[in-house]
């Protein structure tokens, strides 16, 4: 089977990569996405829209990469997160090797491309392997020139994924919304000012969320995570679900504090991507626990 874009995609790129109107009009509100139904009260998550960000499991990847992306499938996955490159595939064999475990990359976290030839093979490797989303997974900075320079850079390669067909995201931390910039401006405060909503979507990683919650002093952080996903201008259309201890360290899916069906309810999103970067025991374990929490979870 052949996963290459067709002879349109190549110009859909070249053409992505400039500001004029055609890129624009690629860019309208009427080629968003519509905002994510809610689902009524008492319903699980939809078993189609769970995700594994291979982060999660990178232990297990580097030591037997096929075996890890197989437990996966036997656990019930449909989907995965990309990290940490291909593991020496290239795009088009990684696509074969997932189709024939019955799994779909659907997402995948990148980082800014350093120039426009890294972007458009960020691209073109996307669409080979059946994405919907790339994410930018970390920036840090006490610059807001920066921040601001990051943000005018995301805008222009959310437009030349979007003339491919892709949506480009922005995950957070906690940093974003504790450092303070000067004059107690924030990051999450300059970046969602900045990043154009008809192009860029935010992938909520809620732990963090809640965790900067918490070094902002909120009385709930909780309903501060709540706040964030509900202010921004932008679409939320992604979720990182990942449980907090009470000490603050991360847990795995249901162990923890995180009280995720008041996530759940107040905003539905396309992809509940379970996530630990510390496994309680074992990489398969978290992604055993994680499947069955969000199996179960009523909202």
């Amino acid at each position: 089977m052949c996963y290459g874009y067709g002879p349109s995609r190549r110009s859909l790129l070249a053409a992505g990569l400039g500001l004029g109107a055609g890129a624009l009009a690629a860019a309208s509100p009427a080629a968003a996405a519509t905002t994510p139904p809610h689902h009524s009260r008492g319903e699980r998550v939809p078993p189609g829209q769970i995700s594994m960000q291979l982060w999660t499991v990178r232990d297990d990847l580097a030591l037997n990469y096929d075996t890890t992306l197989a437990y996966l499938a036997e656990i019930g996955y449909p989907r995965v997160e990309l990290a940490l490159g291909y593991f020496g595939r290239t795009a088009q064999q990684l696509r074969a090797f997932l189709d024939g475990l019955g799994l779909h990359a659907s997402s995948s976290h990148d980082g800014i491309s350093p120039d426009d030839a890294a972007l458009e093979t960020k691209i073109e490797n996307a669409l080979t392997l059946g994405q919907s989303y790339i994410v930018v997974p970390f920036l840090q900075s006490a610059s807001l020139d920066e921040w601001k320079g990051w943000a005018e850079r995301m805008n222009v390669e959310a437009r030349v994924a979007r003339s491919a067909g892709l949506r480009y995201g922005y995950h957070n931390h906690a940093h974003e919304f504790t450092t303070d910039l000067g004059g107690g401006k924030t990051p999450w405060q300059v970046l969602t000012s900045e990043l154009d909503p008809r192009l860029v979507h935010l992938e909520i990683d809620i732990y963090w969320a809640v965790t900067g919650g918490v070094g902002r002093g909120a009385r709930d952080p909780v309903k501060f995570a709540i706040d964030v996903i509900r202010r921004a201008p932008q679409r939320v259309l992604q979720y990182h679900v990942k449980d907090r201890a009470p000490d603050g360290d991360m847990a795995d899916l249901g162990t923890g504090t995180i009280d995720f069906r008041r996530v759940f309810d107040a905003h539905q999103v396309k992809e509940y991507i379970v996530e630990n970067d510390t496994p309680d025991v074992t990489p398969r374990r978290t992604s055993e626990v994680g499947y069955s929490y969000l199996r179960k979870v009523r909202f």
